[in-house]
């Protein structure tokens, strides 16, 4: 046994322990991997690696990548079609006015309401669906312009309502019991928001924005349909799991906050004024506008004047009295928010959409102009919120009704002291702005607007689909 053991000594001494043997500072071991991360396709997407010299023994750890830095903005805002967006000589225009004024940024379609994508959009499931139709022919172009204007770009993406889609995959979209796809008035098919397959595919339209240069995805129609013969329409239960309309908003709000998050981007919705408080409208679209709230970073309210009843607010045309209306509407945000707010769980800052355009479809109506745009923009600051936006389906915005960058940043000096001047024990529901600010709250008929964008239709909310955005 011991002369065994003496020979394995030598054999040792011969050859060499590795583990202790010399490395060359001069020359550089190659790397071992121990350690990958995939993406959701099974695509590599990041390697870890370590010198080869170091031992086995040594537990490894990996540092996860921070989050891309998301800087807030507070939103003044216009929208704009991809069509103007997309004609140089009409954005050069819109450009130079929102250099004149407040205005900061700018909601372009990037899909539409006909399901298309609005410009050279390079991803999976684009592609296979074929959905691009370039109104916007060099996208990079526009954003380097708005870029250097220092103007911020919010990426509309209509969510489903997609009249595109369902005619290329027909199993994505909303089916009678015959097995034929569902239209609404306009002969527009809609996707079903139960289908996993178009969570992925709108997430990926995001992307491909946030890629182009946009700071924020916001999603519109992010709801069910509401026409008539909507109850006709049959959702499979393997796809439904018993979960209720909200049920499924809600879930792919959170899917795609998560995701779109995660590439840096901001993400919004638009929702129906109609919804603030509950109720059948809410069961009906789907959209809870708590609950949103707590998995987006902006929820976008339309409370355009227009789209409530005769009586909504106690006011009689709501039209008619725009200051009251936004303020009504946003006072009852505030109180629907603070029955979905705790102590440290995050809330969707509030962003509504305001009416730059005439309802001449109603039958109680005044022509909007620049002072029932002030108006309205008022009456933001007065409910304590601090963003908006304008909507306007032909584009064309009263400028006049709008501040200089120095009066605007002279208002918003006066407000915040104003608001500062209040004891937060009183937690008003309106503030003094509107007096420190030296404006008009009452509204006035204004000027004309733009009558013929905007197609007749009903005074309810939820029937309101063609005038504006959904």
């Amino acid at each position: 046994m011991k002369r065994l053991e003496i020979c394995l000594l030598c054999l040792l001494f011969l050859c060499g322990c590795r583990r202790y043997e010399r490395v060359e500072l001069s020359t550089t071991p190659a790397p071992v991997v121990v350690g990958r991360e995939s993406d959701e396709a099974g695509e590599v997407t990041e390697e870890t690696t370590v010198p080869a010299t170091v031992p086995a023994t040594i537990e490894l750890t990996t540092e996860a990548e921070p989050e891309p830095e998301r800087i807030p903005k507070k939103v003044k805002g216009i929208y704009l079609s991809a069509y103007v967006a997309g004609t140089e000589s009409m954005m050069d225009n819109i450009i130079a006015q929102i250099d004149a004024t407040e205005i900061n940024t700018v909601v372009i379609d990037v899909k539409d309401d006909n399901g298309r994508i609005t410009f050279a959009m390079d991803t999976p499931l684009v592609n296979e669906y074929g959905s691009v139709k370039s109104f916007i022919p060099d996208i990079q172009k526009l954003m380097t312009k708005l870029k250097e204007h220092n103007i911020y770009a919010i990426a509309r993406v209509v969510a489903f309502r997609d009249p595109y889609l369902p005619e290329q995959k027909p199993e994505l979209g909303l089916k009678l019991a015959d097995g034929s796809l569902y239209r609404d008035r306009n002969g527009m098919a809609w996707v079903n928001p139960y289908k996993k397959e178009m969570w992925d595919y709108l997430v990926e339209v995001g992307v491909g924005a946030h890629q182009a240069g946009f700071d924020e995805v916001q999603f519109d129609y992010i709801r069910f349909c509401t026409e008539r013969g909507i109850n006709d329409v049959v959702y499979d239960e393997a796809d439904t799991q018993g979960r209720s309309k909200t049920q499924i908003i809600t879930e792919f709000v959170q899917y795609a906050y998560e995701r779109l998050t995660e590439e840096g981007v901001f993400v919004a919705a638009d929702v129906f004024g109609a919804i603030i408080g509950g109720g059948i409208d809410s069961d009906a679209v789907g959209q809870s506008y708590g609950e949103m709230a707590a998995s987006l970073d902006y929820i976008c309210p339309m409370i355009y004047p227009s789209h409530y009843g005769d009586g909504n607010f106690g006011i009689q045309y709501p039209d008619t009295q725009p200051y009251d209306t936004i303020l009504a509407a946003l006072q009852g945000s505030k109180a629907d928010l603070r029955n979905y707010s705790r102590n440290g769980e995050h809330q969707a800052v509030v962003r509504p959409w305001l009416q730059d355009f005439t309802a001449s479809y109603l039958a109680h109506y005044i022509n909007y102009g620049e002072e029932e745009v002030r108006a309205q923009i008022q009456a933001v600051y007065d409910a304590g919120y601090d963003e908006w936006m304008l909507w306007s389906a032909a584009c064309r915005y009263h400028w006049e009704g709008l501040r200089t960058p120095e009066e605007a940043e002279e208002e918003t000096a006066r407000i915040a002291e104003s608001r500062a001047a209040i004891p937060e024990t009183t937690a008003p529901e309106t503030t003094a702005a509107s007096e420190t600010a030296g404006t008009e709250t009452n509204s006035g008929s204004g000027s004309s607007g733009d009558k013929a964008a905007e197609n007749a239709g009903s005074e309810s909310t939820l029937q309101a689909d063609t005038q504006n955005n959904g």
